[in-house]
């Protein structure tokens, strides 16, 4: 059992020069050009933000993507893409917000909506009613901006990965749709299906955006579905015969969210979940082993997360939504629906020090792993923790990488433009919420900041995102920006 102090905490900080406070003056400066209208400020923030950019970049550039095998489970889907405000603002706003575990009618639709729209949160819910999600569908197709691609937690970070030159594996049945989407280098390791694609609907709305007296404080996404291929986890079995063959490096656990609110028989989930956790298990301790949390919020399926998922795997990924809903079941056996969207770095400090300090407790025994790597991605930064003393390297690089990406597939740009790019990070974070607790100041030529906790045997990097304004799509950000992390990590 970890015991993290505060007082280690701030001296680690200390000794690695991270607390600058030279750089005191300059934040005030830039702070009062912030204020100011006129072009000097502007040009100074500028910048800034060239100074910060070029520090990462040449974080990046030192790090290349080795020799090395990845396997990424599970199932694949269309994803239809439609601005909600072309969807939604054609409906009547609703008189209050609600939340519901699945949708099953126009009004649960717009008040469930509603809700998430102004907490600027992520969500996915599925649509028990076929012919309602039918109909939304057909409306949403007949917008003409609107577009599909390929979808799923699996084989958007499976694309990631083989962008970055992985060789990647992916779990996912052998669709024409899917098939041609694919990434060509890419194994999909699948049955042969002719039948109807799953198709996902998802609404994009941007920051500041209005629906009635309703304001999304943020850009972010609203999914739907009524797919009942991809919460069986059909292709487990069949994944399996290849995954062995395959022998990858690393293996990626994700998609377990369509399960969310699913109607599945009696004792049915359970036994889809004691599948994947064989299939974790099978594998040798040399095999390191990621699961990508989503939005859950049904309480039986994160108790079966957190009884047969959870710890069998060596690194987590979650967003500033799952990391306090994981936490919240973790402590009190509850599920948090909703979160603070641009959350404190102290606050996620230290409940992400409480989620390791609990996952490295697990016992290694019967296949079960202690948490080594916690991935934190949020709005304004990415926080990468790991254990020192394990397989995982290249920390700074690897939030590095994962901030820069945030930008490049937000604006659909691998260039980032610092004309349609902000950061949201203070000029400066305490390291705790906890009393005494020290402050690191933000350096521009040293954006990325890293230190040692628990005496040195855990590493923490915390790097800025220059935030795309020039919004093209926020789906699939957090499979590409915890892709993109990994990566680097093998």
């Amino acid at each position: 059992m970890l015991a993290w102090s505060v007082r280690t905490v701030t001296r680690a900080a200390m000794e690695t020069g991270t607390v600058l406070s030279t750089v005191l003056s300059i934040v005030v400066i830039f702070a009062a050009f912030w204020y100011s209208g006129d072009d000097d400020g502007h040009a100074m923030l500028h910048k800034r933000l060239q100074h910060v950019l070029h520090a990462m970049l040449e974080v990046e550039e030192q790090h290349s993507v080795g020799e090395v095998r990845i396997a990424v489970g599970y199932g694949a889907c269309k994803d239809v893409f439609v601005q909600g405000s072309d969807l939604m603002g054609i409906m009547t706003p609703p008189q209050r917000t609600a939340h519901f575990n699945r949708i099953d009618s126009i009004k649960q639709l717009k008040e469930m909506y509603a809700l998430f729209y102004t907490a600027g949160s992520a969500a996915e819910r599925y649509v028990g009613n076929e012919t309602l999600f039918s109909e939304i569908l057909a409306a949403a197709e007949a917008v003409s901006e609107s577009y599909s691609a390929l979808g799923g937690n699996a084989p958007v970070m499976a694309s990631r990965f083989a962008f970055e030159g992985a060789k990647v594996l992916l779990a996912a049945k052998r669709s024409p749709y899917i098939m041609e989407k694919v990434h060509p280098s890419i194994v999909v390791g699948g049955v042969e299906t002719d039948g109807d694609d799953d198709i996902h609907l998802i609404l994009e709305y941007k920051a500041g955006e209005r629906w009635g007296s309703y304001q999304a404080p943020r850009a972010n996404r609203f999914i739907m579905h009524s797919d009942d291929s991809n919460p069986t986890l059909s292709t487990v079995e069949y994944f399996g015969e290849q995954l062995e063959a395959f022998k990858p490096h690393l293996f990626v656990v994700g998609g377990l969210q369509m399960m969310d609110n699913f109607p599945f028989p009696p004792g049915v989930r359970e036994d889809r979940l004691l599948a994947v956790r064989d299939q974790m298990t099978s594998l040798p301790t040399s095999t390191r082993v990621h699961f990508e949390m989503a939005s859950f919020t049904e309480l039986d399926l994160l108790n079966g997360l957190i009884q047969h998922i959870i710890p069998y795997a060596d690194s987590l990924g979650m967003n500033e939504q799952e990391l306090p809903n994981l936490y919240s079941m973790m402590k009190y056996r509850n599920v948090s629906l909703v979160s603070d969207f641009n959350p404190r770095v102290a606050v996620v400090l230290d409940q992400m020090r409480e989620v390791f300090q609990l996952l490295r407790a697990t016992p290694e025994m019967g296949g079960r792993r202690r948490l080594t790597r916690l991935h934190l991605h949020t709005l304004a930064y990415q926080t990468i923790m790991v254990w020192k003393d394990s397989q995982w390297t290249n920390t700074r690089a690897a939030a590095t990488k994962a901030a820069l990406t945030a930008n490049r597939h937000v604006c659909g740009n691998p260039k980032i433009n610092l004309e349609h790019a902000r950061m949201l990070m203070d000029e400066g974070f305490t390291l705790s919420e906890a009393e005494g607790a020290g402050r690191v100041l933000f350096d521009t030529q040293q954006p990325v900041s890293c230190w040692t906790e628990y005496d040195g045997k855990v590493e923490v990097c915390i790097a800025p995102v220059l935030i795309c304004t020039s919004v093209r799509q926020t789906a699939g950000g957090g499979d590409n920006i915890s892709a993109a992390g990994l990566v680097l990590q093998v």
